[in-house]
């Protein structure tokens, strides 16, 4: 096999390829964007083909609705959107919307299973981890503006899987799709498939795109020059404000800041789209309909469908895509004041369709290579 792609449009960066190899063949390498492509070395690799199997941007698509499910269920029933608020006012403040993934998390807990979530760790970078106790998930809260690394987790899941353990894997859509398409190569022992297994719940996110982490690394680096302290604690959806989480906030040293997302340079580039990744913008999962069994982001627009909820501290949207995400929210809707709505009223922007390439991309990589990420964020807006 020459090559898992053509171009860096057909690459989402899950690393699914690199995990599944059996040889061990393909690396994940940074490009000049910062962004982490498979490499694979032709003289250990086999052509046996799994990497381009496991792909979630080359596989077609087959939602878990359809797929086997337990004796007695009913495959491909109809999905429920729901909008819902955490009742305890401690769950949805630290949440970035409504804290319906804390609630999820504790109830997989409480059963003795694990949680597979990102989590931005000390040096900045984001990477996905894994939660064996309740107080080990509370990184995992919270938007990160920042793809995140799946090295290591697909093994990981797999081996919780075949001990028999309840498993929460929250990620981006291209994530979700990859470990589901990883599970289906792999099996348990004996032989038994887990791709199908009801100890599995697969929850992805309302994806905006997702920012270069080197891009990132280099912007937290200007920060610690300018504040004169290394970054912790940053949050980019910080609702001290009751403003829905429009405020950034961070500590350098032991002083903290806080500003609004609109101030903040490496926001201000990432929502004009010049730093996710090239697969973004031909994203096949800007959709409601999506293979996970539970999809999880802000409901924008509560002001319009309703109004009485609408207090700037957030409401989640949720989206019941399989019998098991149905049966699970029956056991945990106490939890929260909610309320079933209709498709149309859950639409977004990035469930309508992926962002458009902005002209200007181009100028800003170039740019970035020379300057800061804010002084080059600042000329494009001369």
């Amino acid at each position: 096999m020459k090559r898992i792609f053509k171009y860096k449009e057909a690459c989402c960066g899950c690393n699914a390829c690199a995990e599944v190899c059996p040889t061990g063949a393909i690396v994940m390498k940074e490009d000049g964007e910062g962004f982490l492509y498979p490499k694979i070395n032709r003289k250990k690799c086999i052509d046996c083909g799994l990497c381009t199997k496991v792909c979630p941007v080359k596989k077609e698509g087959v939602a878990i609705s359809d797929c086997p499910v337990k004796s007695g269920e009913k495959a491909g029933t109809e999905r429920v959107y729901i909008g819902a608020q955490a009742k305890e006012d401690s769950i949805r403040y630290g949440s970035s919307s409504g804290g319906v993934f804390p609630v999820l998390a504790r109830y997989v807990l409480e059963r003795k299973g694990v949680v597979f979530g990102a989590v931005m760790e000390a040096d900045g970078m984001v990477r996905h981890k894994m939660a064996c106790m309740i107080e080990e998930f509370a990184p995992m809260r919270k938007t990160k503006y920042v793809q995140s690394s799946l090295e290591g987790c697909f093994e990981r899941v797999r081996k919780c899987l075949e001990e028999g353990r309840f498993v929460l894997f929250t990620g981006t859509p291209c994530q979700c799709r990859a470990m589901k398409l990883y599970l289906e190569k792999k099996s348990c022992k004996g032989g038994r498939g887990v791709a199908d297994c009801q100890n599995i719940l697969i929850t992805d996110l309302v994806c905006y795109g997702v920012p270069s982490p080197g891009i990132w690394r280099k912007y937290l680096k200007e920060m610690e020059r300018k504040y004169g302290g290394r970054l912790s604690g940053f949050s980019f959806r910080d609702k001290r404000k009751r403003d829905n989480g429009h405020t950034v906030s961070f500590y350098a040293g032991k002083k903290e800041y806080a500003h609004p997302m609109r101030e903040d340079s490496f926001c201000r580039v990432y929502f004009r789209d010049y730093t996710i990744r090239p697969a973004c913008y031909s994203c096949r999962f800007c959709t409601p309909e999506r293979e996970s069994d539970i999809t999880l982001g802000d409901f924008w627009g509560i002001e319009k469908v309703k109004p009485e909820m609408e207090d700037g501290m957030g409401t989640s949207l949720v989206i019941l895509h399989s019998d098991k995400a149905k049966r699970i929210w029956e056991e945990v809707k106490g939890n929260f004041r909610y309320f079933q709505c209709e498709r149309e009223d859950v639409l977004q922007p990035r469930l309508l369709k992926p962002a458009s390439w902005p002209g200007r991309r181009w100028r800003f990589m170039l740019l970035n290579k020379f300057l800061t990420v804010g002084m080059s964020e600042k000329l494009l807006r001369k």
